[in-house]
């Protein structure tokens, strides 16, 4: 498992507004399986015994081979992206059935009881049988309804998927669009509802080992503006719906972490119970709007920093001030 911060240019700039003496950026786990080869569900290779440790979590970044290179053995003996796919998405449609025929054996038990669970079983089967045909749960249509029916089945298949294509470091200079992996699995994620990011591992290592100054010149040199580490963590905290608001002060500059759509109380008791439970009002201005004004002193004589009551929505940028009440 890994913790790494979300990469976020406004927290500086506040920081050097407010001379703050800390700035706590929001934060992303990753947590790193083995790979999974054909068969891992009948135990080929390591088995499929790490997949329980990825049920809890909110989406998947699947990392997929688009590069030559004959120094590099491939597992199936040549570079196949669709190839790959199909393996990986097989093998974890056979976990997911597991899961979903011991739900429906449990929930036919109860159904003796309680025939209101008629409707979830017929769905579940639905389900199952839709996947025993190789299609993933995500590719399948679901009601909001029968959304509810799965809230508590940990389905891998149904999460959202980032295909980290790995490329070479000519395919940065040449230009990924003429990557023929890459379009290839350009259109798996478009067939699928998933997402891609190109990034090339080799380029990150060395990446890695660079200063802030160094890293700079040499993704200037490549003509790329970010790292792919830092586009890979923007990607997984937009694709799992997440953003985040603001608190700027001398003592810090923080970034807080909701999903889109909280409202004000919720995204107060982020920071503590009591302000959700006291909530009055916020104050709130926009990271865009302060830096056009140059200060808070200035946004507020522009009429600029608004009072939200409850029903106020939260948009990723503010910047607040929570008063509260208890």
């Amino acid at each position: 498992m890994g913790v790494v911060t979300v990469p976020d240019e406004r927290l500086n700039v506040l920081g050097e507004m407010y001379h703050t003496k800390k700035i706590i950026p929001a934060a992303i786990e990753f947590v790193d399986i083995a790979g999974l080869v054909k068969g891992a569900s009948q135990g080929e290779g390591l088995g499929n015994k790490f997949l329980s440790y990825i049920r809890e979590v909110d989406a998947i970044i699947h990392v997929v081979r688009c590069f030559e290179n004959d120094d590099i053995t491939h597992v199936d003996g040549s570079v196949d992206p669709a190839r790959d796919i199909d393996t990986i998405n097989l093998e974890l449609v056979l976990s997911d059935l597991d899961i979903l025929t011991r739900r429906i054996d449990s929930r036919k038990k109860a159904m003796k009881g309680d025939k209101k669970l008629a409707g979830e079983v017929e769905f579940l089967e639905r389900l199952a049988g839709e996947m025993e045909n190789g299609k993933t749960a995500r590719s399948v249509e679901i009601s909001e309804e029968e959304q509810e029916y799965l809230k508590d089945v940990s389905l891998l298949t149904i999460k959202p998927v980032i295909y980290a294509c790995n490329m070479g470091e000519n395919d940065f200079i040449d230009g990924i669009d003429n990557n023929k992996y890459y379009k290839a699995v350009e259109e798996i994620a478009k067939a699928e509802g998933a997402e891609t990011l190109p990034i090339c591992a080799e380029m990150e290592a060395e990446i890695a080992q660079l200063d802030d100054e160094e890293k700079a010149m040499f993704l200037a040199d490549m003509g790329l503006e970010k790292s792919g580490l830092d586009r890979l963590i923007k990607k997984s905290y937009s694709l799992l719906g997440l953003i985040s608001y603001l608190t700027a002060g001398k003592p810090e500059v923080r970034a807080w972490t909701i999903k889109k759509g909280t409202k004000a109380p919720q995204a107060a008791g982020k920071i503590h119970t009591d302000f959700e439970r006291g909530f009055i009002r916020a104050e709130v201005v926009s990271f865009d709007d302060l830096m056009a004004c140059g200060s808070m002193a200035a946004a507020k004589e522009k009429g600029l920093v608004r009072s939200e009551g409850k029903e106020y929505v939260m948009k990723d940028g503010d910047i607040v001030l929570f008063r509260f009440n208890v």
